[in-house]
């Protein structure tokens, strides 16, 4: 039974993975093993399992034609942040987007970040 891709929803652990494999694009484990300990201490081998985990929740593909295999994300980064932003819409703001954007704009937010939201709703109403 094939599942469907936008009801997985990725962990903590497997999103950091996910964010090495869309900066970096395919890579073996010993490279995403390797850029994810710059930040923490993490075993190869622990990397490892949750790249088959995540290769057997299709959130990863799996190149295995040469001895290292290569692990690309199965989907892009754009769809997978849209995905979970619906659900928590859905789940912690009652499928307000309003309420999601105005728990996210508060006084830490900057002018820049400000001037980027205002152009974005701008174009929207164009």
């Amino acid at each position: 039974m094939a599942r469907d891709k936008s009801a997985v929803k990725p962990t903590a652990a497997e999103l950091t993975l996910l964010n090495i494999l869309w900066q970096m694009g395919p890579a073996t484990v010993r490279q995403i093993h390797e850029t994810v300990s710059t930040t923490q201490k993490t075993g190869y081998t622990t990397v490892l399992k949750i790249l088959q985990i995540m290769h057997e929740k299709a959130l990863v593909v799996r190149d295995e034609t040469n001895r290292a295999h290569v692990y690309a994300a199965a989907d892009s980064e754009t769809n997978t942040q849209s995905s979970l932003i619906k659900d928590l819409i859905s789940k912690a703001f009652g499928g307000s987007t309003s309420k999601l954007v105005m728990r996210a704009i508060d006084e830490s937010t900057s002018a820049e970040e400000i001037d980027d939201i205002r152009q974005l709703l701008n174009s929207l109403e164009k």
